[in-house]
């Protein structure tokens, strides 16, 4: 059974998951399954780090592949609402930083 958790990360971070190398991130784990919950966990995420990586994993510890990740989400225009990005979308979401 997979764990869902929300890990802040960074440009860098992003590039590694991108060239298919696994990262290790701090994560944020819901406090159950109720989708209020997990919303705040992504927001607790978002604090951290300019972008939020979504994944599946078996551990809360184990390192997120790009094949773990089920979204991402960022303040894309400064609005303070987060946007959601699918996995596919990585090289988008690296441009929208170096910005």
């Amino acid at each position: 059974m997979s764990e869902r958790v929300y890990a802040p990360a960074g440009i860098d971070d992003l590039r590694e998951l991108a060239a298919d190398r696994p990262v290790t991130l701090q994560v944020v784990q819901a406090a159950s399954a109720d989708e209020e919950d997990e919303y705040e966990a992504l927001l607790a995420a978002a604090e951290l780090g300019p972008v939020v990586v979504t994944a599946e994993v078996d551990t809360a510890a184990a390192p997120i592949r790009r094949e773990d990740v089920q979204s991402f989400h960022l303040d894309a225009d400064g609005s303070g609402d987060l946007a959601w990005y699918a996995p596919q979308e990585i090289d988008q979401v690296i441009e929208l930083l170096q910005r």
